[in-house]
């Protein structure tokens, strides 16, 4: 690598934004504004798409419910692609080809489809995957609450809707990251919306990124107790094994959105009982890994991160680990769109330069 490369891009400044900033140093995230503590559990993800499209989009009604609602009902007539081979992808394959179905355009219509898909089209690989038929969209219920009836085929409880619209709210937005550099990148091409949100899902089901929430359950499971915790996680760091849902490539001190998740997660297991003694299990597993990495680690920030509470909300409301890359995708749909309107209206095509590092000019045989 050349003298003076940034690595990864990082430390690069690629854009303006006015969406959200993430300050690392300090552990906060601001959206439009808005500390995430201060949406998370209080704005419905209606509201916080509002506020992430205000502006990008000429014709924003005051409330987006209902015109999400109406294209909830719109895009569920894609479902009927959705045949048992592709059911039995992973999830977030099949949600990926059901979506790049929609028309590519990049007006408020197209923006609210895209806002719709990830919402229907994954409970119904769910459904199917599982010998179910496909449930309906209820055009007349929150985005929350409908993203759980059309996968349980039965109403959520409110402290359901409730965890699952903090937990959406939370992912929304977060900064240039992989996912949204790569839908900002394919918006600066014109190329349209919906490929610029194939894109972002694209990256976002790499295990480096959004891809990693479903590992943790796999780790808590394979703990089993909170006396088991620090031996298990010190053999697993002895292996050299990541401890998932822990360290963060921004952030130095602890991620914001944690906190925001874990006060959902409480809210839910106290309304509902669900799942009984997991969070404080969860707790205990987590305690343990922070003191073990300040051991082990001394030198390196590494602290509980989004994925570790986003694993254990997800599993109390039902959802399984195959779909959780999925889920993300149902919040963080609203930040791609709005970055891609956002550098639509730069009209700059992102286009980098790069260092050629390989043999000198040869004479061909």
């Amino acid at each position: 690598m050349s003298e003076g490369l940034a690595h990864g891009l990082e430390g690069v400044i690629a854009a303006h934004t006015v969406l959200s900033d993430v300050d690392g140093a300090h552990g906060r995230l601001v959206i439009r504004g808005y500390a995430v503590e201060d949406l998370a559990g209080h704005t419905p993800f209606e509201q916080a798409a509002h506020l992430l499209f205000d502006g990008f989009f000429d014709d924003m009604p005051a409330d987006l419910a209902p015109a999400l609602g109406a294209a909830r009902v719109k895009v569920f007539a894609e479902v009927g692609a959705l045949d048992e081979a592709l059911a039995r992808r992973d999830p977030v394959e099949a949600m990926r080809a059901l979506l790049a179905r929609l028309p590519d355009g990049d007006d408020l219509a197209t923006a609210l489809l895209l806002l719709a898909a990830p919402a229907v089209f994954t409970p119904a690989v769910l459904r199917v995957a599982a010998g179910q038929t496909p449930v309906a969209p209820d055009p007349a219920l929150s985005h929350a609450a409908d993203i759980l009836r059309m996968t349980r085929g039965e109403p959520a409880s409110d402290a359901e809707t409730r965890a699952l619209d903090a937990y959406l709210v939370t992912v929304c937005d977060h900064g240039l990251n992989a996912s949204t550099f790569a839908a900002r990148v394919i918006a600066s091409t014109r190329a349209g919306l919906t490929s610029a949100v194939l894109g972002g899902i694209s990256a976002l089901k790499g295990p480096l990124h959004g891809g990693a929430p479903g590992p943790v359950i796999d780790m808590l499971d394979a703990i089993g107790t909170p006396e088991n915790a620090r031996p298990w996680l010190e053999k697993a760091l002895a292996r050299g094994d990541r401890l998932m849902g822990f360290g963060h490539r921004i952030y130095r001190v602890r991620d914001p959105r944690a906190d925001a998740l874990k006060a959902a997660v409480r809210k839910l297991s106290d309304a509902s009982r669900a799942l009984p003694g997991r969070v404080a299990f969860a707790e205990a597993v987590e305690q343990a890994a922070l003191q073990i990495l300040r051991e082990r680690k001394p030198d390196r920030p590494l602290d509980t991160n989004v994925e570790f509470y986003t694993a254990l909300l997800l599993e109390a409301l039902g959802l399984p680990p195959a779909s959780f890359t999925c889920v993300f995708a149902m919040g963080r749909t609203a930040g791609w769109i709005a970055h891609a309107r956002e550098q639509l209206a730069g009209g700059k095509l992102i286009r980098p330069q790069s260092v050629y590092v390989g043999p000198g000019v040869r004479q061909a045989a």
